[in-house]
């Protein structure tokens, strides 16, 4: 009896968009698929692999140590590496930090929105889904910056978060990138890519 009374409940939220309850829905659903090998705590190649955009060990066979190597060159080049993403998302998920990557992806997609009607409701999404004091995802910037992106929510652009996207790639980018360079989940996939050449 209580599981259909909470799937009663479930399905007939009040106040809630059904459109936008689907659409958060696919997105769960993505990220528990993403989340499945990454219920423990722990930092390995493996835990990268199970959420490459494609399959693994056809990703593994393409990433080659060339590209791999390059991720070390600077922060920037491994963001614009799909293979780059996936990994350092990985790292960040061992350390329960992930929504410093995932805001900045948001700000990046944001970018090319060319609707204005769309613009302001992605805009008012992402403030109230990372930069919003106690948002689900919030981002850890300072007051300072949080409310210059609050006032920008009144007539949201295309550039509204660009000084908070700015304030979080700096600290992932002094913080997380080098510990992700050493950590064994970056050491392990580089090992494996020259295996592969050997």
């Amino acid at each position: 009896m209580w599981s259909s009374l909470t799937r009663s409940c479930s399905d007939h939220p009040v106040g809630k968009d059904p459109q936008a309850m689907r659409t958060g829905q696919r997105q769960n659903k993505g990220m528990r698929t993403r989340l499945g090998c990454l219920s423990h705590k722990s930092d390995s190649c493996s835990d990268f692999t199970a959420i490459l955009p494609d399959k693994p060990n056809r990703a593994l066979k393409r990433l080659s140590t060339e590209e791999a190597t390059r991720w070390a060159d600077s922060f920037d080049v491994l963001l614009s590496h799909k293979y780059g993403v996936a990994a350092f998302r990985a790292f960040l998920k061992t350390e329960f930090s992930e929504e410093n990557l995932e805001f900045w992806l948001a700000c990046e997609e944001f970018k090319k929105t060319r609707s204005t009607a769309k613009l302001v409701s992605k805009a008012h999404r992402i403030f109230e889904e990372f930069v919003d004091v106690q948002a689900p995802r919030e981002v850890n910037i300072d007051f300072q910056t949080r409310e210059a992106t609050r006032k920008n929510m009144q007539e949201p652009s295309l550039t509204c978060f660009d000084q908070a996207q700015g304030k979080v790639h700096s600290l992932m980018e002094k913080d997380s990138y080098p510990r992700f360079l050493r950590s064994k989940m970056y050491l392990d996939l580089l090992s494996q890519s020259q295996r592969r050449l050997s």
